[in-house]
């Protein structure tokens, strides 16, 4: 008897890249919340957390600065990372540390402690976040991908409003006597959850050319962020000592002294930490361009609105979380929308967004100045309505724009790129219209104080409004 052997084709090349499901999405997205959640969380949980723990006004900014700093600092070195290690192995890693590092902060028996373990959550989050960004850019393609990363926008602009709503609410219930405590312990429920999902539903996928870290431009952008950001944030509670001058003088030195090393690593064939290279994309140059003012102002609002709505309307942390309630329902409702406007207007669809988010903050800044200081839900409504639909129109549909046309095998660095400009902007913003705010009180009045920094940052609404213009008609 003769047997026949068929052979089978071999296949070659490199593996397929693996898809990433339903339950591996809403596993990423739910991590891409919690930082953002918790960067707001805060805001209407100082003035308990300052009288519990007996902390200076210098102190509490160290709260929020400390970790909003150190996440901006680490964001792109973690996108480095991820290409080189595996994106999922860093994002389990990432989200272990957040869950760990919240449960530190929850714990902490005085401010100073508290300020150490902020940090250290800081760092976890710049671990975890850009490998959610990088995935969907490497597991996902076409309408999936163009679904997913308006998902994702969804997300980040609905999780910065809810953000200060729960924590107001958190802070309220003093759930088992834990007062400001829980913000932070609810984050540990959540990991675990994610944890288990991640391990069964988020592919592993790295660069197909990692490139070692880069040291120098680590150091170098570390310094032009911490040059920058520290002496904004502290400068006003602090007094303004000599410090903070002098490091504000050294920013522009240090952003030109990594400019330079960048570029010089770029034409010489290496892949820097962030390559000068990438910005010859049009789509990501001016999306960054447009993040920067619009996440000011973001930022800067929920602030400012959150100290004017307890210390001045004199509202409890549940009435002024839930008077910003309007705001996150129309922009989670517009953001499910905004796909499908896209694909019909294209990216004309921003500029409409920010014509109305200026119409919501001219309205919510009339109501302050008519009806101070009985300001709340009822008088911010309209204005709150108006401006969430205006944000839903941007948020979601630049940040998909953003990363568009980055190659995969940039994936990485591109995502790390993008949410450093986000995140660094969203602590420039806590940090210029916060202090403007807060120096101008004492001769002004509170109300005077809103209605002049909400006036500064609708001029900031006009200028998004006018970059959105030179923005690519199409997504690709």
């Amino acid at each position: 008897m003769t047997e026949t052997i068929t052979s089978r084709p071999v296949r070659t090349g490199p593996p397929a890249t693996p898809a990433l499901g339903g339950l591996g999405l809403f596993t990423v997205l739910l991590a891409a919340a919690l930082p953002l959640v918790d960067f707001f969380i805060v805001n209407v949980a100082l003035p308990t957390i300052g009288a519990d723990l007996s902390a200076s006004e210098a102190v509490l900014e160290l709260v929020v600065a400390g970790y909003g700093v150190a996440y901006a600092v680490l964001l792109v070195l973690g996108g480095r990372l991820g290409d080189l290690f595996g994106r999922r192995r860093l994002f389990l890693g990432g989200m272990a540390a957040f869950g760990l590092t919240s449960l530190a902060c929850g714990l902490a028996p005085d401010a100073w402690s508290l300020v150490a373990a902020r940090v250290a959550q800081g760092a976890s989050a710049a671990a975890m976040l850009p490998q959610v960004l990088a995935t969907i850019q490497a597991t996902t393609t076409g309408p999936r991908r163009a679904k997913a990363m308006g998902l994702y926008g969804a997300t980040a602009g609905l999780s910065m409003v809810a953000g200060q709503i729960l924590g107001g609410v958190l802070v309220a219930a003093d759930i088992a006597g834990t007062g400001w405590r829980s913000v932070f312990l609810v984050n540990v429920p959540v990991v675990l959850v994610g944890l288990f999902l991640a391990a069964r539903a988020v592919p592993e996928t790295r660069s197909a050319r990692p490139e070692p870290v880069d040291v120098p431009g680590t150091f170098l952008l570390a310094a032009s962020i911490l040059t920058l950001l520290v002496p904004l944030t502290e400068g006003r509670a602090a007094g303004w000592p000599l410090w903070t001058w002098l490091s504000l003088a050294a920013f522009p030195f240090a952003a030109a002294a990594f400019f330079t090393v960048e570029r010089r690593a770029d034409r010489a064939g290496r892949t820097p930490l962030v390559p000068p290279s990438l910005f010859e994309i049009v789509s990501l140059r001016r999306g960054l361009l447009l993040i920067v003012p619009f996440s000011i102002g973001f930022s800067g609002f929920m602030f400012v609105i959150a100290v004017a709505l307890q210390q001045g309307a004199g509202l409890g942390p549940v009435a002024a979380g839930l008077a910003l309630a309007p705001l996150a329902v129309v922009f989670f409702l517009f953001s499910l929308a905004g796909p499908r406007l896209v694909a019909r207007y294209g990216t004309r669809v921003v500029p409409t967004g920010a014509a109305l988010q200026g119409v919501g903050l001219a309205l919510m800044t009339l109501a302050a100045w008519r009806s101070w200081p009985d300001l709340g839900l009822v008088e911010l409504l309209p204005g709150a309505a108006v401006a969430g639909a205006g944000q839903a129109l941007q948020l979601p549909v630049v940040l998909r724009l953003v990363l568009s046309e980055v190659p995969a095998e940039r994936a990485g660095v591109g995502s790390g790129v993008m949410v450093t400009t986000q995140q660094s902007s969203l602590a420039l913003g806590v940090a210029t219209l916060g202090t403007l705010f807060l120096s101008l009180v004492p001769g002004m009045g509170m109300r005077d104080a809103l209605v002049t920094t909400l006036l500064v940052q609708l001029a900031g609404v006009v200028l998004t409004g006018l970059l959105s213009l030179r923005l690519p008609r199409t997504i690709a």
